[in-house]
């Protein structure tokens, strides 16, 4: 399962703070550098003198904060808030915190920014990222300055304004693009089967899958088969279920994408979600993450250009296993210290053998699930297995986007993973195996 954060719909009910804006200073633009995990981009930013990760994301209208694990923030002026968003409860509570200082790098200032604390702890997508996340920011960020991302070189630009951008313009595809509830929107053409619709998309660079679509607000939808029922991740309000399958072609004008995986959560886990007029979905970052692109909030336009990702398959985690990072623990590895022969008085003498141990944090990994049905679970495999090795590599020595990325490898695929479960130790082998490949 991939990570599908799941920001998506959220709301807030609550006034905007005009004077909340990303201002820069003394440049016409500055270079962002990224980290880019499962198609979800995070970016450093120093609140009120500590320095934080967030999840750069087109989807939240405010900027959020939910995780400081051991860093330690100053927050001015606070008061109780509710938050509405994705999953099955109503509201959750939260903080509200006016008149902070943020700076992103030394060219990006924002004095008077609002943060939203997100007080329920198990909200937390840091286990589920590999990196320690302590919030999310979108319209803020975006709003006042024309931002290109480049997926490459994972590299995002902040202009100072569209005129900037000019001649870089000429080579981008220009697409109309709607502001609304300060989250972006542009028209794309679904194709199930046969027949091209054109659909309403919020574009969501907070989630992580190609496309999601809405089966309630969808005229006489049918799902494609085969389809499987799925864990789509975790929103505000608990975790999302509904459908995966893949659609014939998405279009994005004149761009075309094949057989693109498609999540479509059930109507439970929307039934909170405060949506815009004729919304029948979103477009996320595997989509966006083909392109280099240019959000020009002011102008209400979105440039897009094809990147060297562009014709990448789109592969699904076909073992049915959500992995998590349960954080960092002390190991011990024992390394050979190399030894001499040495001559002295004519007589050879030889030190033997070294060893020393080198102690490291490593990283943890479990199971956070196992889809029904999936060759991990008929293999055997269950919530909460410890993983301690796959296909012969120990688990601390890897990431959790490189066990990702070897779930989502090819179809036929052995695999070997050996797991704690309890106080047994125990082996299991399966095969990947695609569950929702197209069918004309």
């Amino acid at each position: 399962m991939k990570l599908r954060f799941l920001l998506l719909g959220l709301f807030l009910c609550i006034s905007i703070n005009a004077q909340n804006s990303f201002e820069l200073i003394n440049s016409k633009k500055t270079v962002i550098p990224f980290q880019f995990i499962n198609n979800l981009i995070f970016i450093p930013i120093n609140v009120n003198g500590a320095e934080l990760t967030f999840m750069l994301d087109t989807g939240v209208a405010e900027t959020l904060l939910f995780s400081l694990e051991n860093k330690e923030v100053k927050l001015e002026n606070v008061e109780k808030i509710k938050f509405s968003g994705l999953g099955g409860s109503l509201s959750i509570d939260g903080l509200k915190s006016e008149r902070n200082t943020a700076r992103i790098g030394k060219d990006i200032i924002n004095s008077s920014m609002s943060l939203y604390l997100i007080l329920d702890e198990e909200f937390n997508i840091s286990s589920h990222v590999g990196i320690p996340v302590n919030g999310v920011i979108g319209y803020h960020f975006f709003k006042n300055h024309p931002v290109l991302i480049d997926y490459t070189s994972k590299k995002i630009t902040v202009y100072e304004n569209i005129d900037l951008l000019k001649k870089k313009l000429r080579k981008f595809e220009e697409f109309p693009m709607t502001i609304e509830k300060d989250k972006p929107y542009i028209y794309g053409d679904v194709e199930m089967t046969n027949e091209k619709k054109s659909s309403k998309l919020l574009i969501d660079l907070g989630n992580s899958d190609a496309i999601w679509l809405f089966p309630t607000l969808i005229k006489n939808f049918v799902y494609n088969r085969p389809n499987i029922d799925d864990f789509l991740g975790r929103g505000f309000n608990g975790d999302i279920y509904g459908k995966r399958s893949r659609i014939h072609n998405f279009y994005l004008g004149k761009f075309q994408f094949e057989k693109p995986l498609t999540a479509m959560p059930d109507e439970f886990s929307i039934q909170h979600v405060n949506l815009v007029e004729n919304r029948k979905g979103s477009v996320g970052g595997e989509i966006m993450r083909r392109f280099t692109v240019i959000f020009d909030y002011a102008g209400n336009k979105l440039y897009l250009k094809k990147n060297r990702n562009f014709d990448d398959p789109f592969h699904f985690n076909m073992s049915g296993l959500d992995f998590k990072q349960d954080g960092l623990e002390w190991g011990q590895e024992r390394v050979k210290i190399e030894t001499k022969t040495y001559s002295t008085n004519a007589q050879e003498v030889y030190n033997g053998d070294s060893f020393r141990y080198r102690f490291t944090l490593m990283p943890v990994f479990s199971l956070a699930g196992v889809r029904k049905d999936s060759p991990a679970y008929e293999a055997g495999l269950k919530k909460d297995d410890k993983v301690l090795s796959i296909n012969g590599n120990k688990a601390s020595e890897m990431t959790l986007e490189k066990i990702n990325e070897l779930m989502k490898s090819y179809e036929g695929r052995n695999i070997t993973m050996v797991v704690q479960r309890k106080n047994e130790t125990l082996t299991f082998n399966f095969t990947l195996a695609d569950p929702i490949p197209y069918q004309e």
